[in-house]
C-alpha cells in the first residue's frame, strides 16, 4: 500500500469516528470547510479576520501608553544600514498596532552612507511618540540591542529585526496573554509566539512555524523559539543583557539564560511576526552566517555548566541544528524486556541484532514467553540460552495476549536501572543505540522515558515520537516519511520532547515504572503505551525521542492487523474509550508539543485546514516548565 493510499484510508477513518461521535452534520461541516479552505483561503491566513482587529482596536479606542491596562512592551530592534522599503514597512507595522501598548526603541549603527536611517525614523517619531532613536556605533548585534535596551521604559521587552513585520495584534495578543497567565498566577517572566516566512507581503506568507509549547530538549538542538519572543525587563537586566561573545546565537543564548530564572516558558500559539526571506537573512539558512553555529556552540555549552550538567556539544544532523552528547552518570544497567509467542525467527533476528551490535555491555535480556504453540519455539529458546550468554526465558501465566500484563510481569525478573520495553519484531541498526537512549535518561535533569527512531524495512519511519490527537487519539510523528529529511523545523532530526513513544522502543527508569505501577493492564493491546507515558508526563516527568537510536521495525508481523476481525475491531473501540475517559477528550486532543494549528488528520506536520483560531484572533497561552527534573 503506497503512502496516499494509507494516508486516504486514514483521513477516510477520521471521517467516520467523527460521524459516530459528533453526528453526520458536523462531518459534512468539516468537509466543506476542508475544501473551502483548501482552495480558497490561502491568502492572509495567518492574520485575524478584518472585523477582529477592528474590534481589538475599538476595544482600545481613545486609551494610550499608559492607561490601556495592557503591560507595556518595548521592541528592542537594531538598525544597521537598513533599506528604506523595508525599515518603512517595519515602522509601519508597529505604528499600526491594534492596541497602543508598544514601545519601540531603535539603535542605530548605520554609517554615514546610510544616515537616511535617522531621518526615515524620525519622520515616524512625529506619527508616534512611543518611538525611541539612538544613533550609536557599531559594536555587534548584542551590543546593539543591548543600547536599545537602555532607551526602553516597559515592563517587558520584545526583539525584532529591522527587516522585518510585527503581526498587527502582536502587542494586544501579548498584552492579554501576560493577562492570562497572571490571572492564572503561571509565571509570566517569558513568552513567544508561533511565525511565519514572507517575502514581499505578509498577505501572502510562504509557510508558518507552528511551535510546541516549551519542549526543553528540542531547544537544546535548535532555537526554535525565535520570534516574537517577550520577557520582563527586569530578568534581562538581571542576567546581563544578551552577550557580544555570542554574537550570531545571541538570542538563543538569552533564552537559555533566562529560562534558567523562569524554570520554563509560555506559549501563544498565534503568528505574531512575520520573517523576511532575503539574501543574506538568518531566516535563509545559515549559510549566510556561518559563526552562528560556533556561536550556538558556545551558548549551549555554558547553558550546560550554569546547570550542573556535563556533555559534548557537536553539530547536529543540518546546519543549523546541534546534538548534546550526555555524559551517562554511573554504569546503569538496562533489563531488555521482549515478549513473545513463537515467531522465533522475528526473534532470533532481534537477539542477534542486540548480542552483535549493541556497544553498551550492561544489559540483561529477558524473553517473556506467552503462550507459543509450537514445540519448536521452546527447542528454540534452549539453544538461545547457549548462544547468548545471560539470556533469560520467563513465562507468563496468563492466557492470550496482554501487552501490559505481560510486561508487567517481565518486569518482577527485571535487575536492571532502566527497563527497555522491546517488540520481537524490531532489528538494531546502529551500534550505540543503547547507549542513545541512556544519554537522554542517565544524566542530572534527564528524562524519564526515551524512544527510538524506528524505521519501516523500506527505510520509510514508523515512529518518531508519538502526538495524541492525531486521527483522534494518537499517531506516530512523521509516519511514512522517507529516509533522508529533516522533516518539520527540523523534528524528525533533533531530540524531542515528546507526550508519548511507542513501546516498541521504549526505555524507562525502572523506579518510575514502578511509581506508575507498570502498564495499565486493561489496554491489553492498544494505547497501552500512549497511557503509561500521559501518566508519566503528568506526574511531572519528561519524556524524550532521539533519532541517535535506530531500529527496524517489522510492525504487526507478531499479531496482524486487528481491523479485519469483529472481536478485536470491539476490544480496539473499547481502548480508544477508555483512552478518552481516564485522560480527558481534550486532553488527549490537546498535544503541548504540537500545535493547534497543525493538522490532526495526517501524520507529517502539514498545516491544518481548518485555521479559525488564528482568523478568530482567539487568546490562549500556557506556561509549561521542565527546564531540570
Amino acid at each position: 500500500m503506497n503512502v496516499r493510499l494509507k494516508r486516504a484510508r486514514e483521513l477516510a477513518g477520521y471521517a467516520v469516528q467523527l460521524t459516530k461521535d459528533e453526528g453526520l452534520g458536523t462531518m459534512l461541516a468539516r468537509g466543506a470547510g476542508f475544501v473551502r479552505r483548501r482552495c480558497f483561503g490561502k491568502k492572509a491566513r495567518y492574520l485575524p479576520a478584518k472585523k477582529v482587529l477592528e474590534a481589538q482596536r475599538a476595544e482600545m479606542a481613545g486609551k494610550n501608553f499608559e492607561n490601556c491596562q495592557l503591560s507595556t512592551i518595548s521592541v528592542l530592534t537594531p538598525l544597521y544600514n537598513t533599506p528604506e522599503v523595508f525599515l518603512r514597512q517595519f515602522l509601519d507595522s508597529f505604528v499600526n498596532q491594534t492596541a497602543p501598548n508598544g514601545e519601540l526603541c531603535l539603535a542605530d549603527a548605520s554609517d554615514a552612507a546610510h544616515s537616511s536611517v535617522g531621518d526615515i525614523v524620525r519622520e515616524y517619531q512625529t506619527k508616534y511618540q512611543h518611538i525611541v532613536y539612538k544613533k550609536i556605533k557599531n559594536k555587534g548585534i548584542a551590543a546593539n540591542t543591548n543600547a536599545a535596551a537602555e532607551l526602553a521604559s516597559g515592563e517587558y521587552l520584545a526583539l525584532a529585526d529591522h527587516d522585518d513585520i510585527l503581526a498587527p495584534h502582536a502587542m494586544y495578543t501579548m498584552g492579554q496573554a501576560i493577562r492570562q497567565l497572571r490571572e492564572a498566577g503561571e509565571p509570566d517572566g517569558f513568552l513567544y509566539s508561533d511565525e511565519a516566512l514572507f517575502t514581499k507581503k505578509i498577505e501572502k506568507p510562504l509557510v508558518a512555524h507552528f511551535k510546541p509549547d516549551y519542549a526543553p530538549d528540542y531547544l537544546l538542538c535548535c532555537n526554535y523559539i525565535c520570534h516574537l519572543a517577550v520577557f520582563r525587563r527586569e530578568l534581562f537586566e538581571q542576567v546581563g543583557g544578551e552577550r557580544p561573545e555570542c554574537d550570531g546565537s545571541q538570542d538563543h543564548d538569552l533564552f537559555l539564560r533566562l529560562i534558567e530564572q523562569v524554570g520554563g516558558a509560555a506559549h501563544v500559539p498565534q503568528v505574531l511576526y512575520y520573517w523576511r526571506v532575503h539574501e543574506g537573512s538568518t531566516s535563509g539558512g545559515t549559510d549566510a552566517k556561518p559563526y552562528v553555529a560556533k556561536a550556538a556552540k558556545k551558548a549551549l555549552a555554558d547553558h550546560l555548566e550554569r546547570t550542573g550538567r556535563t556533555g559534548t556539544i557537536e553539530d547536529g544532523l543540518y546546519p543549523s541544528t546541534y546534538r548534546v552528547r550526555w555524559d551517562i552518570v554511573g554504569e546503569p544497567k538496562v533489563s531488555i524486556l521482549i515478549p513473545n509467542k513463537d515467531h522465533t525467527e522475528d526473534l532470533e533476528k532481534c537477539l542477534q541484532s542486540i548480542w552483535k551490535k549493541t556497544t553498551w555491555d550492561r544489559f540483561e535480556v529477558i524473553v517473556i514467553e506467552n503462550n507459543s504453540t509450537d514445540p519448536a519455539t521452546f527447542a528454540y529458546y534452549e539453544k538461545a540460552r547457549q548462544r547468548y550468554d545471560g539470556l533469560k526465558v520467563v513465562t507468563y501465566p496468563g492466557k492470550g495476549f496482554n501487552f501490559s500484563a505481560i510486561n508487567n510481569f517481565g518486569r518482577k525478573a527485571a535487575e536492571g536501572d532502566y527497563l527497555l520495553l522491546l517488540n520481537n519484531d524490531v532489528e538494531v541498526v546502529n551500534g550505540d543505540w543503547l547507549t542513545e537512549l541512556l544519554r537522554q535518561c542517565a544524566h542530572p535533569g534527564g528524562a524519564a522515558i526515551c524512544g527510538a527512531m524506528l524505521w519501516y524495512p523500506d527505510e520509510t519511519i514508523q515512529h518518531a515520537g508519538i502526538v495524541t490527537g492525531l486521527g483522534g487519539y494518537a499517531g506516530h510523528s512523521h509516519k511514512y516519511k522517507k529516509k533522508g529529511g529533516s522533516g518539520y523545523m527540523f523534528r524528525a532530526a533533533t531530540v524531542q520532547d515528546f507526550s508519548g513513544v511507542t513501546g516498541a522502543c521504549l526505555l524507562v527508569k525502572t523506579a518510575v515504572y514502578d511509581e506508575m505501577h507498570g502498564l495499565d493492564e486493561q489496554f491489553a493491546v492498544a494505547f497501552n503505551d500512549v497511557d503509561f507515558c500521559l501518566r508519566v508526563r503528568d506526574a511531572g516527568y519528561r519524556i524524550a525521542w532521539t533519532p541517535y537510536a535506530e531500529l527496524i521495525h517489522y510492525e504487526s508481523k507478531s499479531r496482524g492487523g486487528d481491523e479485519k476481525d469483529p472481536v478485536k475491531a470491539a476490544r480496539f473501540a473499547a481502548e480508544q474509550q477508555r483512552l478518552y475517559t481516564i485522560h480527558g477528550k481534550e486532553n488527549i486532543l490537546d498535544d503541548p508539543y504540537y500545535n493547534p494549528n497543525l493538522t490532526r488528520d495526517r501524520e507529517d506536520f502539514s498545516e491544518s485546514d481548518d485555521l479559525r483560531r488564528l482568523k478568530e484572533g482567539r487568546v490562549a497561552v500556557r506556561f509549561r516548565g521542565g527546564t531540570l527534573q
